[in-house]
């Protein structure tokens, strides 16, 4: 039985950005990483945007699978599928054999959420969130001039400006009231909304899509006001799920993500969890900054110096050029107020508490968004 004193499910950002912060604290101890994907390293908060970058699935390469080998002295084994963790037994087994561990890291990051559609063009809706669900949509892409979208929330408003900048028409649904319900106050999400709309995309708020059928070469929508929408394309941006199936199994704690303490260990001996899939402290937190402080604290605790891990003030770039926005809310259960100070097309909105302290911020608009780093170090100190 192969053996490694690392054993690292995935290959994503966090799997790799891990295994960068090891290498610079350890370079002898073997590290194997297994991916159901081609193992290539890309960009993956770029699948958003690749449109308007002029983008093919290949250019979004940013380091092959054979160079990432060299550059991390790790053994990457690509279109390998794990079935199962015996977690007591300190090996996992895969469709091209058992690997043993001395540690186990589980990346396995999320899926995307699938909504209950009616309707025989449901199957069709295409969701984007491996470097293969791009290259499809870039394929299904080619004449199609209307899109619809599922989800107004950040992914959905970043592919939605996307797609504007390319000349399509964009129509996009949600059961929220406003763009970016969870991240905007109200005042923000009305900005925010109108600056997307002066682009040209086309907001249905306060609607869900019930049913989606196949007429010709594209598809006819019926939202739960009985409206109906003739669209070339549909495309589901209504977030992610963190994969916890292959955990759970393993008899690993499980809540919305695989639960982990504050150095990231599971409820299994030896066994990790980091990305996308994780949840620390009841937070599940699927954006890169968050995953750049787990992997260099997680490298840390790895080589024996443990090390919990801590975040700093991480505000959130949306990547909508024809509204610009940055959003760093509240921690949650946090009392305060919204204030906000507007000016033509632009919004500032601090959350103070009661006694005046700022604990959150969003910024809409190209000349309040220049306000992030000073707030940014506010929040800070």
């Amino acid at each position: 039985m192969e053996r490694s004193d690392i054993l690292i499910i995935g290959a994503g950002l966090a799997a790799i950005t891990l295994v960068r912060e090891l290498r610079k604290r350890d370079s002898e101890s073997t590290i194997t990483i297994v991916t159901a994907d081609d193992g290539h390293f890309y960009s993956k908060p770029m699948l958003s945007n690749g449109l308007a970058a002029g983008k093919t699935a290949a250019s979004l390469v940013m380091t092959p699978r054979e160079t990432l080998t060299t550059q991390l002295k790790a053994d990457i084994r690509s279109g390998v599928k794990v079935s199962s963790i015996d977690v007591d037994g300190h090996k996992v087994t895969t469709d091209q054999g058992v690997l043993s561990y001395g540690k186990l890291i589980l990346a396995v990051g999320a899926q995307a959420i699938r909504l209950p559609i009616e309707g025989d063009g449901a199957d069709d809706v295409l969701s984007i969130n491996h470097l293969d669900d791009y290259s499809h949509y870039r394929n299904r892409l080619e004449g199609s001039h209307r899109v619809a979208l599922l989800g107004a929330g950040l992914i959905g408003c970043e592919f939605a400006n996307d797609l504007r900048t390319s000349g399509r028409e964009v129509e996009v649904f949600d059961i929220a009231p406003q763009p970016l319900g969870r991240l905007l106050p109200p005042e923000a999400g009305v900005a925010y909304r109108k600056g997307l709309e002066a682009a040209g995309v086309s907001f249905h708020f306060g609607l869900s899509v019930q049913k989606i059928d196949r007429i010709g070469t594209g598809y006819r929508l019926t939202d739960s006001g009985g409206e109906v929408t003739e669209v070339d394309l549909v495309v589901s941006a209504v977030g992610l799920r963190p994969e916890t199936a292959l955990a759970a199994a393993a008899g690993l704690k499980v809540n919305r993500g695989i639960v982990t303490d504050a150095y990231l260990q599971t409820s299994g001996t030896d066994v990790y969890a980091l990305g996308d899939c994780v949840e620390v402290d009841g937070l599940v937190l699927p954006f890169v900054l968050p995953i750049m402080q787990q992997a260099k604290a997680l490298a840390a605790t790895l080589v024996g110096s443990e090390t919990k891990v801590v975040y700093p003030v991480m505000p959130v770039v949306v990547k909508t050029p024809a509204c610009p926005a940055v959003v760093c809310p509240p921690a949650m259960g946090v009392a305060g107020q919204w204030q906000i100070v507007e000016s033509v097309g632009n919004i500032e909105a601090l959350y103070l508490t009661e006694n005046g302290s700022l604990a959150g911020f969003a910024l809409i608009g190209s000349e309040a968004v220049k306000a992030r780093q000073t707030l940014a170090a506010s929040l800070a100190s």
